[in-house]
């Protein structure tokens, strides 16, 4: 697949009611190793989003993508990379670099709440082409 620079409101509103149901499952569980399948899988849903639409700036778009990225290939540690410039103060979890990910339900629901909202504005069909 191609990347994409555009979701439809179907597939962001799909999303919200999948976070919801997960986030109250995880309500129930209180496990931090759920917490961050949660947000995998979030990030897989839109994991074909370019770049020149989630930007390199710190946002919530591009800190699920360092957090997915960090659970993947740095065995869970928040390890920024070379293209994002990432801001701790300006984040929604305020991981430091070299932080273990252990999120409870309320940071998955933050960040999941704000990445679909950064989301809707950055990739939203409504938007003016990249």
């Amino acid at each position: 697949m191609l990347g994409r620079k555009t979701f439809t409101p179907a597939e962001i509103d799909q999303a919200r009611t999948a976070v919801r149901a997960e986030v109250a499952a995880l309500r129930v569980h209180d496990d931090p190793v759920l917490a961050t399948a949660l947000l995998l899988a979030l990030d897989r849903r839109f994991v074909h989003r370019i770049r020149s639409a989630s930007g390199k700036d710190t946002n919530p778009v591009t800190e699920l993508e360092l957090i997915a990225e960090s659970l993947l290939d740095h065995g869970g540690v928040l390890t920024p990379n070379k293209v994002i410039k990432y801001q701790p103060e300006r984040s929604v979890l305020g991981l430091q670099p070299g932080d273990r990910i252990a999120p409870d339900a309320d940071a998955v629901e933050r960040l999941a709440d704000a990445f679909l909202a950064e989301l809707s504005v950055r990739f939203g069909e409504d938007v003016a082409p990249v």
